[in-house]
């Protein structure tokens, strides 16, 4: 049982859910898929002893992997303080005892998350660049900060940015999160677990000073 347990968690937390598992804390500089060189490094560490992600295991973080809807809202839910959702999201496709449940709840109360526009939210989904962009920029609103405006002029792939995207890319790009490759933002590409780590450590680094 405990080899087919290890084998499901790989499983889920290849696909970008494992930031919902209960498992026990990784001490820094102990995941051996981390090597201490690498540009993520340090951000992996940062975010594994603030307790906003954690590993497929103690030692196995993962950081190539893509990340899903509910993992990014439940590491937001995590920076909040965990606090309890007053209601629940009416999502058709979150159940009421999922590991992600309180944090979908709480992001669409908060008005973070609004689904796709017909009753679902799909939790399961890998993000794209821009949709994790517009999930951050919620959050910074419902902390009461303005939105920043960066200049996507400056990459040459702003036009495929979606329309509904737009502010929240604009607010990334402003405060630093998202920086492009040769030019580009590629907003429609899949964001990493090192690349959101990296991302959240951005976001609180005003509260660490």
């Amino acid at each position: 049982m405990d080899l087919l347990k290890r084998r499901w968690t790989a499983l889920v937390c290849a696909v970008g859910l494992c930031a919902g598992l209960t498992l026990p804390a990784a001490a820094a500089g102990t995941y051996v898929d981390v090597p201490g060189g690498a540009w993520y490094a340090d951000e992996v560490s940062q975010v594994t002893e603030k307790g906003y992600m954690t590993g497929v295991d103690p030692t196995h973080f993962v950081p190539l992997a893509n990340v899903t809807r509910a993992t990014v809202v439940t590491v937001l839910w995590r920076m909040a303080g965990s606090p309890a959702p007053t209601a629940s999201s009416g999502f058709s496709d979150v159940a009421a005892d999922a590991w992600y449940t309180q944090a979908v709840d709480w992001a669409k109360e908060k008005k973070i998350a609004s689904g796709d526009g017909k009753g679902a939210f799909h939790p399961d989904q890998q993000i794209t660049r821009e949709e994790m962009a517009v999930l951050l920029a919620r959050y910074d609103a419902y902390q009461g900060i303005d939105m920043a405006e960066g200049a996507l002029n400056l990459f040459s792939d702003a036009n495929q940015i979606s329309s509904w995207a737009k502010e929240g890319v604009q607010h990334a790009v402003g405060m630093g999160w998202l920086e492009g490759t040769d030019g580009k933002l590629n907003p429609d590409g899949l964001a990493s677990r090192a690349q959101l780590a990296a991302i959240l450590v951005r976001m609180d680094t005003p509260a660490m000073g």
